[in-house]
């Protein structure tokens, strides 16, 4: 997809809500909040982990539920997000590719990358996909390889 400059005014206000839907996953889940996080979600998004699909909003909520509670010596997480490029398709649709670093108690853990749909609905923009890829880890990472 080509660079189009911003023209419109709801052009502005989508890249900023879409930044925001970004912003708050990432706060969200790594404070625990995963009911906040639920409602970034449609129902049948689907996130996509090294390759692993978990359809449904309840398969993409396992995913947060089990990895802070199943995680020894964990005690918080921090995600950092770079070079956010949004992509608008239309007014409703938007693809989206950010990469991330997580500090945990070790200092730096993992690195990856994010690529997302976005869609608007009822005038919120939320998640219809995201996939995560990591890119790498340090010696002791306090996730599984699978994150």
């Amino acid at each position: 997809m080509t660079f189009e400059p911003v023209t419109e005014i709801w052009q502005v206000t989508a890249r900023e809500a879409i930044r925001d839907l970004v912003t708050r996953y990432n706060a969200n889940g790594d404070t625990g909040r995963f009911a906040q996080v639920r409602e970034l979600f449609l129902p049948d998004a689907v996130m996509t982990i090294q390759g692993e699909a978990h359809r449904g909003i309840d398969r993409i909520m396992d995913i947060f539920t089990g990895s802070t509670q199943a995680t020894p010596g964990l005690t918080h997480v921090r995600h950092f997000v770079a070079t956010h490029q949004i992509d608008l398709v239309d007014e409703h649709h938007a693809t989206g590719r950010a990469y991330f670093a997580v500090l945990t108690d070790i200092g730096l853990d993992h690195w990856g990358r994010y690529v997302d749909a976005y869609r608007r609905v009822e005038g919120r923009w939320l998640f219809a996909s995201r996939a995560v890829t990591l890119d790498g880890q340090v010696d002791g990472s306090l996730f599984p390889r699978t994150v």
